[in-house]
């Protein structure tokens, strides 16, 4: 069963958005399908304020513009109410136990937590320890609600997800984690492109392998050949710093003109998920040719993050 002939339930069984590896392919459509619905009614004026009453509390141990406008708007769009909480200036920037957090969010009327941090283990201890859902929005591990927007605006050029081909290069972090799980559940071929030093971790290749089409690879010719979308990541995360060794080894990894080429079609798109390097993992003729559609992407986080927001808030 590809997107297009599923038949929406309007309701997903998870409680929390950690990973995408805890949701099933219908799961994920659901999320899509919502999505494309809450767009058309914020581009046709339709005020939909299902969150009326609702809270959000937004922990950022990591800055961000688009999380934290999406997140922030998304709520505000849907009638809840977004609470900011910079780490430095809570209790858990003093070692406070997360456990001890997750339970005292939850008894003060917050109806749900959005996290953006570093270890994936904090986001797991919060759900673990508190009553309400909470939603990844980035870890060193996974970048799901990055992924979502990025099959929305795929799925919304080419009108289909399944027998599609998704070629990632770089670093094998947590966007290419999140790829190879998402795309092989959905029966898009992914392929990440990378020098083996800076591979996805193992154990999530062999899990995202085990749901579909998966290939590691340093063939940079190979792994982008048929590719319908291309997509980049910057070469050091947040909080890493430049590393000459690294930058070397995946410099010729780089999104370019001649790159693009190789794919051998010309309806191939690019994806960034942003903030971009220019002229380090992406040149400026790609990021602002005709291919690309970031800003597209970046817009999609909004609406991808109403969908989560109301399928895990608005039970």
């Amino acid at each position: 069963m590809d997107i297009t002939n599923y038949a929406p339930k309007g309701k997903i069984q998870n409680k929390h958005l950690l990973t995408l590896k805890d949701y099933s392919k219908e799961e994920i459509y659901e999320i899509l399908l919502l999505a494309l619905k809450v767009k058309k009614e914020y581009k046709s004026g339709i005020k939909n304020d299902a969150l009326t009453g609702k809270t959000l509390a937004m922990i950022f141990f990591k800055s961000s513009t688009r999380t934290r406008l999406s997140f922030e708007m998304g709520m505000l769009q849907l009638g809840g109410y977004p609470m900011y909480l910079n780490s430095a200036d809570t209790q858990l920037g003093r070692n406070e136990p997360i456990s001890d957090t997750a339970r005292i969010i939850s008894r003060m009327g917050i109806d749900g937590i959005m996290i953006r941090t570093f270890n994936q283990k904090d986001l797991e201890e919060l759900a673990e320890y508190g009553s309400i859902p909470v939603i990844n929005g980035l870890t060193d591990l996974y970048h799901p609600c990055q992924v979502l927007a990025d099959l929305l605006t795929v799925y919304e050029r080419f009108g289909r997800l399944r027998g599609l081909k998704l070629a990632y290069l770089g670093d094998g972090n947590n966007m290419a984690h999140s790829y190879m799980i998402a795309c092989a559940k959905l029966g898009i071929d992914v392929s990440i492109v990378c020098p083996k030093e800076y591979s996805p971790l193992s154990e999530i290749t062999e899990y995202a392998k085990a749901q579909g089409s998966v290939t590691i690879t340093e063939d940079i010719a190979e792994g982008v050949k048929g590719a319908d979308v291309i997509c980049t990541d910057v070469f050091f995360s947040m909080g890493q710093p430049k590393d000459p060794k690294k930058e070397a080894l995946l410099t010729p990894y780089q999104v370019n003109e001649e790159l693009m080429k190789k794919t051998g079609k010309d309806t191939t798109v690019f994806l960034h998920c942003l903030p971009a390097h220019r002229g380090e993992e992406v040149t400026s003729g790609v990021i602002d040719g005709k291919q690309s559609l970031i800003f597209d992407e970046a817009e999609n986080r909004l609406h991808a993050q109403k969908a989560v927001l109301l399928l895990l808030l608005g039970r």
